[in-house]
């Protein structure tokens, strides 16, 4: 059994060059705000168990910027808070996937 209920890992990389990477769509911030957003709801407390973390690259340049969701392994793409929001409520809370968001 996991120790986390959802596990969310943010490609959060940035390349030298700064060619097609996640960190060039804002997200740290994004990652940032989900965590911040996910603890203001109790997700994050011990009976809920969701954990939000960065990751390096993630090897989905051309589809980022980029999550997933474990235990699932749902891949998503998002472009402003709203998009993020809606993962939250829908999959992270009610553990319904977002298909607009998924790849």
């Amino acid at each position: 059994m996991s120790h986390f209920d959802k596990h969310v890992f943010f490609c959060t990389n940035q390349r030298a060059n700064n060619d097609g990477c996640c960190n060039n769509h804002g997200a740290q911030k994004m990652r940032d705000y989900v965590k911040d957003k996910v603890k203001a709801l109790g997700l994050s407390n011990d009976e809920n168990r969701i954990r939000i973390n960065s990751a390096g690259c993630m090897d989905r340049c051309d589809d980022g910027p980029v999550i997933v969701v474990y235990p699932e392994g749902t891949w998503y793409t998002y472009v402003d808070e709203s998009d993020l929001d809606e993962i939250i409520e829908e999959h992270l809370k009610h553990g319904r996937i977002v298909e607009r968001l998924k790849i």
